[in-house]
């Protein structure tokens, strides 16, 4: 059946151009207001789960918490609380044992923190430069962080141990004698800072390292055709460029430091281990607070503790935003 074409220029088919009926006024200002509300509640759809999780597992906790501190609370009877006010908090702030927790947690954090994250420092600016199989080396310097405290703690225990442990042979075999780490003021403190210094210096060399990839090539550039070495151009150029990223993980670090509990815990174990030493000479703030919480069973003093804790770190940040803020008008 021959199908005839129509030829160029003859008219086809007319489209079919419906023309939209025109929306009533009454469904014009409905879907207006609709379009309004929409723009300005969903950013708060957007944002509500993390606050509804931080409200529940954050701020729940923290003012229940405040509030037990206010009471004389047993962890035999939970379902009874006594109200005493600020005789929690007194009784913390004129224990002894709390500021020597006190003195043993800033000591451990400083010794941990400043070689740390020198340490960092060093590791990112070497892993910033071209090597070889950087993938390999960033992974290995993070291992540490991924390992878990638990298991960290354990195994530097047997490296510390006063009858066989690995330091101990180690020094024996260069003359030194045998030390008794977990037992020493201060070889104790020493032997929990390796821990943290082991753990953190990866986690901190890749936050650094980061930032340094952030610096501008222009600025290495520049100092190389001034003359700088390759020492100049670090300090000159690197440090002052990562001021607000060493301002942040000196924050962090602090924060860490205040919470310690893993390391001193584990470092004898047991009940020596769970009163931070015979003479509680590396007992820090999170052990004296499960000391009073969970050895004890007096609640009301432990939340007093954790409070304490936390006007510490609020306390600490705010030396911290001085300093920053010193640092940051003086460079401009």
């Amino acid at each position: 059946m021959a199908t005839s074409i129509p030829a160029r220029g003859a008219p086809g088919p007319k489209p079919d151009r419906r023309v939209p009926k025109a929306m009533s006024p009454g469904r014009q200002a409905w879907r207006s207001r609709l379009w309004r509300f929409d723009d300005k509640a969903s950013p708060y759809a957007y944002i509500a789960p993390f606050f509804l999780v931080f409200g529940a597992f954050g701020l729940y906790p923290l003012l229940y918490t405040g509030w037990i501190a206010l009471h004389r609370v047993e962890m035999i009877s939970l379902d009874r609380m006594e109200w005493v006010g600020w005789e929690n908090f007194s009784r913390v702030l004129q224990d002894p044992e709390f500021w020597t927790a006190v003195g043993n947690t800033f000591v451990i954090g400083v010794i941990s923190t400043v070689p740390q994250l020198l340490v960092a420092l060093g590791l990112a600016h070497l892993l910033n430069y071209r090597l070889r199989a950087s993938t390999f080396w960033r992974t290995v310097i993070l291992t540490p962080y991924a390992t878990s405290v638990a298991s960290a703690a354990l195994v530097f225990a047997l490296v510390f141990r006063a009858d066989g442990g690995l330091l101990n042979w180690a020094l024996d075999l260069i003359g030194l004698g045998d030390t008794n780490w977990a037992n020493g003021h201060w070889s104790s403190k020493i032997a929990i800072s390796v821990i943290v210094i082991w753990r953190w210096t990866g986690y901190n060399a890749l936050i650094y390292l980061a930032a340094m990839q952030a610096v501008p090539s222009d600025l290495y550039e520049a100092a190389s055709l001034d003359g700088a070495s390759r020492w100049q151009q670090f300090r000159n150029v690197t440090i002052p460029a990562l001021r607000p990223t060493i301002l942040f993980t000196i924050v962090i670090s602090t924060i860490g430091s205040m919470q310690l509990f893993g390391e001193p815990l584990l470092l004898e174990g047991g009940t020596i281990g769970a009163q931070g030493g015979n003479e509680h000479q590396y007992e820090t703030l999170s052990v004296y607070l499960y000391n009073y919480g969970w050895k004890l069973g007096h609640l009301g003093p432990a939340a007093a503790v954790a409070w304490a804790m936390l006007a510490l770190l609020l306390l600490i940040a705010a030396i911290n935003w001085l300093v920053g803020r010193s640092v940051r008008k003086t460079s401009a």
